[in-house]
């Protein structure tokens, strides 16, 4: 199942992706939250309009735009080691996932283009995520249970202002900008997903590939970091996790590489699809 919220005749809808066509859902059942409170039953025997061509309808991000976002910092390998390279440090890998939290006002759409204040920084920078959509009201989930917690997965694109985050010396603000989480296109249900650990997840600018691995590379797994984050801290149905970056972000090159007016980013996991934003400095 791909699940996808999106505008349709002026109204906000969600529904069904079937190919190139989607299928709403009736329009009481408007957002996620609706969709997963429904009782299993009801939810596979929930019927939809006709299908729409995908293409005549504006997605908005499968989220709720007022959802938790929480995030990851340095879950893979490579990005690890290329961090430690840009600062002339030992490698140092984390013993617990870090956690930190991008603002719901961040959330943007897929296709959208976004407005990243020039005035606010100079170095916006890119990194491709695998996001995890949480599917109902839990705590304390054991590794061995937390994917039976997981509605489904989607892309996301965690847009940081570098400056902000180095002068504020923590990530909240300079990853919390509005326009700075893009997610989507749709949500891919966990049971047609398969294994989260198994997925190829790159990003490209104008074409160019500047972050391509694989999830397998994670340091701490997905079960591992729900497991982890719900520990004593209840999740609610349609919170995002999203779970790290690969190597390839664009402080760490050399020379460091940000994002410009104009750019086009591709965020591409394999059976998910491909999230895709302009900016637009402003």
């Amino acid at each position: 199942m791909r699940f996808a919220r999106f505008t349709l005749d002026g109204s906000s809808r969600c529904g069904l992706v079937d190919g190139t066509d989607v299928r709403p859902f009736p329009a009481r059942i408007s957002t996620l939250e609706a969709y997963l409170e429904l009782p299993p039953a009801e939810r596979s025997a929930l019927a939809t309009e006709a299908g729409r061509p995908l293409e005549s309808i504006q997605l908005a991000a499968p989220v709720h735009p007022h959802k938790n976002v929480f995030c990851v910092g340095r879950n893979y390998l490579g990005h690890a080691e290329e961090i430690a390279r840009a600062r002339g440090t030992a490698l140092s890998l984390p013993k617990v996932p870090t956690f930190f939290t991008k603002a719901p006002t961040a959330i943007a759409a897929p296709g959208a283009t976004l407005r990243l204040s020039s005035a606010v920084s100079q170095s916006y920078d890119w990194e491709a995520e695998l996001a995890v959509v949480i599917a109902q009201r839990c705590r304390d989930v054991p590794e061995s249970a937390a994917l039976g917690v997981v509605f489904g997965y989607t892309c996301l694109n965690d847009v940081t202002a570098r400056d902000l985050q180095r002068d504020h010396g923590q990530w909240f603000k300079g990853k919390s900008l509005d326009d700075s989480c893009p997610i989507g296109p749709w949500i891919v249900s966990a049971d047609e997903l398969g294994d989260p650990q198994a997925l190829d997840i790159g990003l490209r600018l104008d074409g160019e590939t500047k972050q391509a691995s694989n999830t397998s590379q994670m340091i701490f797994n997905v079960a591992q970091i729900i497991a982890s984050l719900s520990r004593g801290m209840t999740l609610e149905p349609g919170d995002v996790i999203a779970t790290g970056t690969p190597d390839g972000v664009g402080f760490a090159r050399t020379p460091p590489e940000f994002l410009y007016d104009g750019a086009r980013m591709e965020v591409e996991i394999a059976k998910i699809g491909v999230l895709r934003n302009t900016v637009a400095l402003t």
